[in-house]
């Protein structure tokens, strides 16, 4: 699923207008054209600051937020590229913490794309390119660079060693890019997906990951000694212990004293907090005091991840005794993630929509106990699961009678309000759609 972007600002406009005519139009892997696009730029990628690298299928993004948000409770300012963006393409680059601004945006595409002319390269090797040639210019004290697709062959892995790799909740998504047959890889899907994911890890850099099957470990190991590198692993060498409403941090390399909170939602972001910390506890000095992370904790936020919506015109469409929340989760891991979050919550009313290329019903069954009604929409310039197809497969597989298709999420919210029983309202299924919400109410993240 190709990656786009509008802007309301004309000189970037004008550049992304550019960039969608130039390039395939569609996901693309493999390091050689970043490679020579960044040559012809002088090689930026080389002149980053300290750098972390976080692969994953979900929970990168998260963890990517977590560490910012600890670097910079430590006084420190931080570049983070980021993807996929939910209301402006902006969102992707942060430089020394503040999101990249029209002007300077539209004319580091604008020499990007001048000298991209001839080698088919994919929107995300654009903004990749355009990105580090950022972040090599604006002083900053450390990097942040979450990978897009994969790890081995994704655009961001034309960096150099970074200080640590982290490797966030494996699953399976994008099966049609990262399961393609190719010589001496693994068959197995899942191990095939930790082993690409793992393609991040280099020589020189230190490893921090979550605890994963014995198969997709062995995989990721394996990947490690072949780069010299030892594994900082959850379970073994560093764990996250849930108490009362917070959690504690330990390891072999030793703990946070003070609990630690985090004001984002379910169990699986105490786990990413986790990561977060042990990539800087293996990071070079100078690493945050146990303050700081508490702080950084505290303070981290990551838009569209079980995100209770404010004020705003849509949250004005639920009843007042309800909460809106929305989830940009798509994948059946996710499922899993968001059915712990609402674990012990009442049922909820559900907007959903899906991509086509999604697995709907692996991400929609892990919580179906959890859906009192079921409103499907579609995707605004996406292709998307038909929301008749989407109701008749709850209804069919998953015995959700309660089900209907309605023409967007203002839609689907007046007929919850009109039709239900006043009670939370979950919308999710989609980034993509979570940023559609985001910006309708009024919030786009900052």
């Amino acid at each position: 699923m190709a990656d786009h972007a509008h802007s309301s600002d004309p000189a970037v406009q004008a550049q992304l207008d550019r960039l969608a005519a130039l390039s395939p139009g569609r996901d693309i892997l493999g390091l050689e054209r970043i490679a020579e696009l960044c040559a012809r730029l002088g090689n930026p990628q080389d002149r980053l600051p300290r750098t972390f690298h976080v692969a994953g299928t979900n929970g990168k993004g998260s963890t990517c937020a977590y560490l910012r948000a600890i670097l910079e409770a430590n006084g420190r300012k931080a570049h983070s590229y980021t993807s996929p963006h939910l209301v402006r393409f902006n969102e992707r680059i942060r430089l020394a913490g503040e999101l990249i601004d029209d002007a300077l945006l539209a004319a580091l595409l604008e020499e990007v794309l001048d000298q991209a002319e001839g080698l088919q390269a994919s929107f995300f090797e654009v903004t990749t390119a355009a990105a580090f040639l950022a972040f090599a210019r604006v002083p900053a004290d450390d990097c942040i660079v979450e990978v897009g697709l994969g790890g081995r062959l994704d655009a961001t892995n034309i960096i150099p060693a970074p200080a640590v790799c982290g490797i966030a909740s494996l699953g399976i998504d994008h099966e049609a890019f990262l399961l393609a047959p190719e010589a001496g890889t693994p068959e197995e899907p899942a191990v095939r997906i930790a082993w690409e994911k793992a393609g991040i890890i280099k020589r020189g850099a230190a490893v921090a990951t979550l605890a994963y099957p014995p198969a997709l470990t062995a995989a990721i190991a394996a990947r490690a000694a072949d780069a010299g590198a030892a594994l900082f692993s959850e379970g073994r060498d560093w764990s996250v212990e849930p108490e009362g409403d917070g959690f504690r941090w330990a390891s072999t390399r030793g703990k946070v004293a003070p609990m630690l909170h985090t004001t984002m939602a379910g169990a699986h972001q105490m786990r990413n907090a986790g990561l977060a910390i042990a990539m800087l506890h293996l990071a070079p000095e100078p690493r945050p005091s146990d303050n700081d992370i508490v702080r950084g904790v505290a303070g981290a936020f990551w838009p569209g991840r079980m995100q209770q919506l404010g004020e705003g015109p849509l949250t004005a469409l639920v009843p007042k005794t309800g909460k809106l929340w929305l989830d940009g989760g798509h994948n059946p891991d996710a499922g899993v993630a968001v059915a712990r979050a609402l674990d012990g919550r009442s049922p909820l009313h559900i907007v959903c929509g899906l991509l086509r290329n999604k697995d709907a019903l692996g991400f929609l069954r892990p919580f179906a106990n959890r859906i009192a009604s079921f409103q499907a929409v579609p995707i605004p310039g996406h292709e998307h699961h038909d929301p008749k197809d989407l109701c008749h497969w709850v209804q069919s597989e998953l015995g959700i009678s309660d089900a209907q298709p309605c023409d967007d999420v203002t839609a689907a919210l007046h007929f919850i309000a009109d039709h239900r029983a006043p009670a939370d309202v979950l919308i999710c299924g989609s980034l993509y759609l979570a940023g559609v919400v985001l910006e309708l109410n009024g919030e786009p993240p900052v």
